[in-house]
Parts: structure tokens; C-alpha cells; sequence
């Protein structure tokens, strides 16, 4: 499948050159989540940051098969890689990923310390990042999961002006870092897993410059 060649569904160029960035967090039931969100983005896509909790050794293989299944161009974040129109950046289970800011745009980071709510890689330090970097032009979905992880980062984000999306109950395998950032009011508007890529791409379209 040539990723460059479908149309449908393709971002105007304003929504690619605005410096808006998408971040996802999923856990327990999320590599599949992950795709089903994955499926319904064109290749042409603002960059789009992962956090899903999965063992180091498996996040190099989950990036490659949605490489190969969805139309943007999905990696492995190895650190330091300028942060891209049409590129998903999966965060390695070894270490917590953050966006940075590097001149007129960003660059992933990757980082080593402890775990945050049991977890590194976690939704919550790539979340916080978002919200302190990318605030207004950001945009965050939670997805399946248990425990918390994300919830306030989440919340952070949406303080920040970012525009803010959970996983349904219904949808979930786990309804728990949905719920938990729900509860909080994390979550600006929670929709069933088939509709999150048409509710995030419609925001875009409504997002000031």
C-alpha cells in the first residue's frame, strides 16, 4: 500500500503547518485500540506521539506492524528525531517519551528515570509534556486501560487549552484510565473506539491557529 497515495480523508496543509501535535495513551487491550485509531488517519496527518505500556522487547515489533496496516508512517522513537508531519512515533518500553521543543518545531526525547504510576514508559510524563510544550496545539486521547496512568496529565492538558478525548466504556477491554481521567474532568468528550479518529481529525479542523 502506497502510503502517499490516498486521498481520503486528507488534512487541508493549514492544519499540518500549525504546529499541532496528537498524543495517545493506552494500556491493557490498547495495541488494538492503537490500530483501530491508526486506521482511521490519513498518511498525511499532523505527527502523533504513543505511550502504550507493553514490555520493552515488543514495542520495536507493535510500531513495524502498524507500519505496515495504517497509512501514516509508524516508528519506534529512538530520541532526538525531529518531530514530523505523517509520522506516528511509538515510545520504547524502556524509557518515558517527551517532546521537546528544538527551534521553530520538536524533537522526541527519551528518558531513563524512574517509573511514574508503576510505569516507563507513562501516558502521564508524555501527557505533562504536551501540556507544557504544546498546550493549545495539542491535542490528547486516552484509550483503554488499568489504573490511572495519564489521567492528570490528561487534565493538564486541557487546563493547557488542548483539546481532550476518552475511550467510552463500552469500547474499552479496560475502563479504567479512561474513567479515571473522566472523573476528574480530564475528558472533553468521550466517544465509542470506531469514531476517536473522526472526532480528533474533526477538532483539528475547528482549532484556531
Amino acid at each position: 500500500m502506497d502510503k502517499a497515495s490516498s486521498a481520503a480523508g486528507a488534512l487541508p496543509r493549514p492544519l499540518l503547518s500549525a504546529g499541532r501535535v496528537i498524543f495517545v495513551g493506552a494500556s491493557t487491550g490498547g495495541t488494538e485500540a492503537v490500530k483501530t485509531f491508526l486506521m482511521g488517519i490519513p498518511a498525511n496527518c499532523p505527527p502523533i506521539m504513543i505511550v502504550q505500556h507493553m514490555p520493552e522487547s515488543f514495542t520495536g515489533s507493535f510500531a513495524a506492524r502498524l507500519n505496515g496496516l495504517c497509512q501514516p508512517r509508524v516508528i519506534e522513537a529512538s530520541g532526538g528525531e525531529v518531530v514530523a508531519p505523517g509520522t506516528v512515533y511509538i515510545s520504547p518500553g524502556h524509557s518515558h517519551m517527551r517532546i521537546r521543543r528544538s527551534g521553530a518545531g520538536y524533537v522526541t526525547e527519551l528518558l531513563k528515570t524512574a517509573p511514574v504510576n508503576r510505569h516507563r514508559p507513562s501516558v502521564d510524563v508524555l501527557f505533562d509534556s504536551a501540556a507544557e510544550v504544546v498546550g493549545r496545539n495539542a491535542i490528547g486521547v486516552i484509550l483503554t486501560g488499568m489504573g490511572k496512568d495519564g489521567a492528570q496529565g490528561l487534565l493538564r492538558m486541557r487546563k493547557a487549552g488542548a483539546r481532550t478525548f476518552g475511550q467510552d466504556e463500552a469500547s474499552c477491554v479496560v475502563y479504567g484510565m479512561p474513567r479515571e481521567a473522566a472523573l476528574i474532568g480530564a475528558v472533553e468528550e468521550a466517544a465509542c473506539l470506531s469514531e476517536l479518529a473522526q472526532k480528533v481529525l474533526a477538532a483539528l479542523g475547528k482549532m484556531g491557529g
